[in-house]
């Protein structure tokens, strides 16, 4: 068994060698950029990587891309953000000394936010599918929230993908600003028009669900940030959806 890494880039110079550095376990590495202006490709091409310059075609589409430029057909995607733990590269040795038995498989992302790991707050274990076969499975999402589909058994791996997220509440909004455009076209794209009744009852309910009812009281401050900032995205979402239904 022979493992393609994939990692889609732009401007990712700050994060490209901890990830790739984490894949010891991958038999090749493929980064696709979509034109960044820093010195991301230049580190990947240094650090071994086989750079693959494509323009954009949205998350699924991106990743989906790199995927038909490996040269294995098992595929191990993660985000420049994102690392392998220890526990879990030792895992993925396993199955490869092994071979697999599952068509694709899952692992839990541990997130770091502010420089805090989050164990609650709705965030962890947060499992996706991030090791498959190609040849079953592949990237879905138009705009948001992206994730892979497989056809077939799904396993299900116990160490953690880790998930290097914001190190700053001005680098929060600057994210939210993006993600909050691209899922207000979402809605407006699946459901048509966004009623007052969402943007005045979505955000408020939001901020109870990952506060309380997810215990994100135990994240401590870090916990109480990600409870308003996700009450906020839900609130700019629905706002720029309404904005976008009166043509503004």
């Amino acid at each position: 068994m022979k493992i393609s890494a994939t990692i889609i880039t732009q401007d990712e110079e700050r994060n490209i060698a901890r990830a790739m550095e984490s894949l010891r376990c991958c038999d090749e590495i493929v980064v696709v950029d979509s034109g960044s202006a820093d010195r991301t490709m230049e580190i990947a091409r240094n650090l071994g990587a086989r750079v693959v310059e494509s323009p954009w075609r949205g998350y699924a589409g991106q990743k989906n891309f790199a995927s038909t430029q490996a040269a294995h057909d098992w595929v191990l995607s993660i985000d420049a953000d994102e690392s392998l733990s220890e526990a879990l590269e030792a895992e993925i040795w396993q199955i490869k000394k092994n071979g697999p038995k599952y068509d694709g498989y899952t692992m839990p992302r541990l997130a770091q936010y502010l420089g805090r790991w989050i164990m609650h707050s709705g965030w962890y274990p947060d499992r996706k599918v991030r090791l498959f076969d190609r040849r079953k499975a592949k990237w879905v999402g138009d705009y948001v929230h992206e994730s892979v589909e497989v056809e077939g058994t799904v396993g299900h791996l116990q160490s953690n993908l880790l998930h290097f997220t914001c190190d700053s509440l001005s680098g929060h909004l600057r994210t939210m600003d993006k993600y909050t455009t691209l899922a207000a076209t979402q809605l407006i794209d699946q459901k048509g028009r966004v009623g007052w009744t969402q943007l005045l009852l979505d955000p408020p309910f939001t901020f109870f669900q990952s506060y309380v009812l997810k215990r994100g009281y135990m994240d401590g401050v870090e916990g109480l940030c990600i409870a308003y900032m996700a009450a906020m995205y839900n609130f700019v979402k629905y706002a720029k959806a309404k904005f976008m239904q009166s043509g503004r």
